[in-house]
């Protein structure tokens, strides 16, 4: 590293400094730490940039705030010129990833990853340059392999190194089975690496393991290692579980301002500086200038949330919507207004209806059960009026106002 040093420019240091810099700013590790240096060095000594890799198995394709914070740090290695090689798991995908789970995770088909990986390109560019990505689908090389060389594959990794898995172990420990097949996920998300000949892969603390898969089969087969860039979850609005939609306790980038902005509102205060630096666009100056003002009481928490939630609408939508979304957060919540816009329902059934079928029926909960829950917490207003009792009949009329938890509403129409 010493002698990579000394073959730099002032100007060439100056830039290494500068792209460590952004690049290690809310970084939770990097495996190891002088590799990415020394990379960063040589790919600026030989003008040839970095391959960076971010493998996606599309199972879930709704990206929320939580994916961002790793779709951000890939922008910047984009934008100081780096390859971005985005891998689409459509053959790992029919898998599953076991990472976290404590049974196997069901296969997805074809036509599910194919619909599934649609879905995430089209919000992806909200955050990085699509056009400017390089796309890969592991289903090209993997595919090809015959049984021959699956065994070859095998043979580069041991059965206890592959144990060494938090889920794999704890599982084991309570005597729950794990299908072989569920070794081969680690096994290829690292032969993909090989393939690719990435130099470095992003990914979440979760992904630890899989992505120092990739540092080991490169180094069996030859080639040099890939650092590993793990970014720190993001706890949901829960500020318990890991962001997540099946949890829900997620904001999705897809989601309308209104909707974005009010759930914003409701990350816990203790989240909100976390929120700042991973998933807003803020300059590091600036950051640290909010977190001053935080600590010191200078901005309100109200005031800090208002300015996250701002921040986040306008960096999905626009700063019109974005002023549009507080004032209309400010009339119903902080003046007790209803919104202007209030989606229409028609309704053909009785006019007397027990609160918790109407629930159901209007597709605001998914279950009697959880309506139940709902009315019981006092979540649920007719007409501005709370319901507490999950037994009571609700008499409606034409423009009847359904308001379930503080932002969702629905006005009831009759057929005319």
């Amino acid at each position: 590293m010493n002698e990579l040093v000394k073959q730099l420019s002032e100007e060439q240091a100056n830039e290494v400094k500068r792209q460590m810099g952004i690049y290690k700013q809310g970084v939770q590790d990097i495996i190891p730490m002088e590799d990415l240096e020394k990379k960063v060095t040589k790919s600026i000594l030989e003008n040839r940039p970095l391959k960076i890799k971010l493998g996606l198995d599309p199972s879930a394709p709704d990206v929320h705030l939580g994916h961002t914070v790793v779709l951000k740090k890939m922008r910047q290695f984009q934008e100081n010129g780096h390859i971005i090689q985005l891998l689409i798991g459509d053959f790992t995908g029919k898998i599953g990833d076991p990472t976290g789970k404590s049974v196997a995770r069901k296969p997805l088909t074809d036509e599910e990853v194919k619909h599934n990986a649609k879905t995430y390109f089209e919000q992806f560019g909200k955050v990085m340059d699509m056009d400017k990505i390089e796309l890969h689908y592991n289903s090209t090389w993997l595919s090809k392999l015959n049984f021959e060389d699956v065994i070859q594959l095998a043979g580069k990794i041991t059965v206890a190194r592959l144990m060494e898995r938090d889920d794999f172990e704890e599982r084991t420990a309570q005597g729950k089975p794990i299908s072989l097949h569920e070794f081969f996920y680690p096994v290829m998300q690292g032969y993909d690496s090989v393939v690719l000949e990435c130099d470095i892969e992003l990914g979440g603390t979760d992904q630890h393991f899989n992505i120092l898969m990739g540092r080991h089969f490169q180094e069996k087969s030859g080639k040099d290692k890939q650092v590993a860039l793990l970014m720190p979850l993001l706890e949901g609005l829960d500020g318990v579980e890991k962001m997540s939609k099946s949890k829900k306790n997620y904001i999705g980038i897809d989601e309308k301002p209104e909707e974005m902005y009010g759930k914003s509102m409701s990350i816990p205060d203790e989240l909100m500086t976390k929120y700042f630096d991973l998933v807003t666009d803020f300059t590091p100056e600036r950051l640290n200038i909010i977190k001053k003002e935080i600590i010191s009481g200078k901005l309100h928490p109200r005031d800090a949330k208002m300015l996250l939630a701002k921040t986040i609408v306008r960096m999905y939508h626009d700063a019109e919507a974005a002023e549009k979304a507080e004032e209309h957060f400010k009339n119903v919540f902080q003046r007790k207004q209803l919104p202007d816009q209030i989606d229409e329902v028609l309704w053909r059934g009785e006019q007397q209806v027990l609160i918790i079928n109407l629930l159901v029926e209007l597709k605001l909960m998914s279950s009697k059960s959880e309506a139940r829950r709902m009315v019981d917490n006092g979540g649920i207003q007719v007409n501005s009026q709370k319901i507490l009792d999950p037994a009571a009949i609700v008499q409606l009329a034409n423009e009847t106002i359904i308001q379930v938890g503080k932002r969702k509403f629905v006005k009831i129409v009759f057929d005319s």
